[in-house]
């Protein structure tokens, strides 16, 4: 079933065309990383596939669903109720968590369940049982400032599984982290993709991408230039990804 489907995503800032002709089609259970170097438009194109930003051109749908159709040249949104029910298929995982630092742990991941109209002993359980998933069910008492920052990414991580998303994005999940961090992240991933839990994850991280997607995209100057299994781009002979994915290598 394809639960994403985003067709000829255009999108310019100031006259500077970011996003120029994106279309990408992600089935369920399948994990696709985004690739490529700062400025080739990967996160604007999360943001917009999140309804963060707005499309200047193309569509967006979700499990069948448009949220946006371009009519005559110009992209036209759902009506609020329609974008409202659409919104919960999707879950972000924000770089930089994104946590209300005067929430408590269990109120952070409990209160946007609250919002989306769940009872506080409903969403209190729910966000109980995501943190216990993710090995945080002792911190549930301590506030942000108390927690190391993997801890922190775990928490919002454990926040948009409460939703029980279909779809969840990852904008660079691990760039705010040190090295010795990082690894309990992507261990957290590695565990939702074994799960055969849908993502879309923006990354930086060649070998974890390499390792846990399905597909990688690799995005540059706007557009896709190549897209395919971890092994048909880590052996590609095209000069520029080789060039790219050795760098971040370090070779």
């Amino acid at each position: 079933m394809e639960l994403l489907k985003v067709e000829n995503c255009r999108k310019s800032f100031d006259g500077e065309e970011i996003l120029k002709g994106i279309s990408l089609y992600v089935d369920e259970g399948e994990v696709v990383s985004v690739i490529g170097p700062s400025g080739s438009g990967k996160s604007t194109f999360l943001r917009c596939a999140c309804m963060l930003e707005t499309m200047d051109g193309g569509t967006l749908s979700y499990a069948g669903k448009y949220a946006a159709n371009e009519i005559d040249g110009k992209v036209v949104y759902a009506p609020a109720a329609e974008l409202k029910e659409i919104r919960k298929t999707f879950g972000l995982v924000f770089q930089n968590f994104n946590l209300f630092p005067h929430y408590t742990v269990l109120k952070n991941v409990a209160e946007p369940q609250m919002i989306a109209g769940r009872s506080k002993a409903e969403a209190e359980k729910k966000a109980m049982e995501c943190l216990e998933k993710l090995g945080l069910g002792d911190k549930a008492k301590n506030y942000p400032c108390q927690l190391s920052g993997g801890q922190q990414q775990r928490v919002s991580i454990a926040r948009a599984l409460a939703l029980e998303p279909k779809v969840l994005f990852f904008d660079e999940p691990t760039s705010a982290l040190d090295p010795e961090l990082t690894g309990e992240v992507l261990k957290v991933i590695r565990d939702l993709a074994a799960l055969h839990m849908t993502m879309i994850i923006v990354t930086h991280e060649m070998n974890f991408a390499k390792d846990v997607s399905d597909r990688i995209i690799f995005m540059e100057n706007g557009v896709i230039r190549a897209q395919g299994s971890p092994h048909e781009l880590f052996s590609s002979d095209d000069e520029r990804l080789k060039a790219f994915m050795g760098r971040l290598n370090g070779n």
